[in-house]
């Protein structure tokens, strides 16, 4: 017989949160979540061009904005360890007081101090539907199909949602992608908020 397939948001749409209280330095509804994976590191086309968009990323929200950042590892398996690159950034702007570092959490807490940022930046899939399901403005710095698969779900296009690690050629190529993603918070933060709780019922 004729199989039926049906398309259907990831489960992870409808994961609880869970919110611990929040580390000295995250402002509730004022901070910028960053999750940076090593993969993306591994897949850009240029030597250190990832990191360098990452560093003149947080360089710009630290300078231009008064918004705090708060570096969000989602995945700590020791051959595969968002910590790495995150503590690296961790350690450049530490002493700007405007940088905190999220310890390792299951997901139902990450998802938790995702939920209560401003903005979310995600590698991680994962970390972007915790930022997408809970109406989080969200650039997704990706290397899947999966990635823009889902924005294109949610907004009809992945243009401007989604940035592919392979097109990192200049190094403030993630700095004005997250200024568009700025300009147009009010906008994206409205349509999630009313095309979420359908999308949820879906998942």
């Amino acid at each position: 017989g004729l199989t039926q397939t049906f398309l259907l948001p990831d489960p992870a749409f409808v994961m609880d949160r869970k919110d611990l209280p929040l580390p000295d330095g995250f402002v509730e509804g004022n901070t910028v979540g960053i999750n940076v994976s090593p993969m993306i590191i591994d897949y850009e086309k240029n030597q250190g061009m990832a990191l360098q968009n990452y560093v003149n990323l947080v360089r710009h929200i630290i300078k231009e904005t008064d918004m705090q950042v708060a570096l969000i590892p989602h995945v700590v398996w020791s051959h595969n360890d968002d910590r790495k690159p995150l503590s690296q950034l961790y350690e450049m702007f530490k002493d700007t007081g405007r940088v905190v570092m999220i310890e390792d959490h299951n997901a139902e807490e990450l998802k938790g101090y995702i939920a209560r940022c401003r903005f979310m930046i995600a590698a991680r899939t994962h970390a972007s539907i915790a930022a997408y399901s809970t109406c989080v403005p969200t650039l997704v710095v990706g290397y899947s199909v999966k990635a823009k698969g889902i924005a294109k779900d949610i907004f009809g296009t992945y243009e401007n949602y989604v940035l592919p690690v392979q097109s990192l050629a200049q190094e403030d190529d993630l700095k004005n992608a997250f200024d568009w993603i700025y300009k147009n918070e009010d906008l994206i933060r409205t349509h999630l908020q009313s095309m979420m709780p359908e999308y949820r019922e879906r998942a």
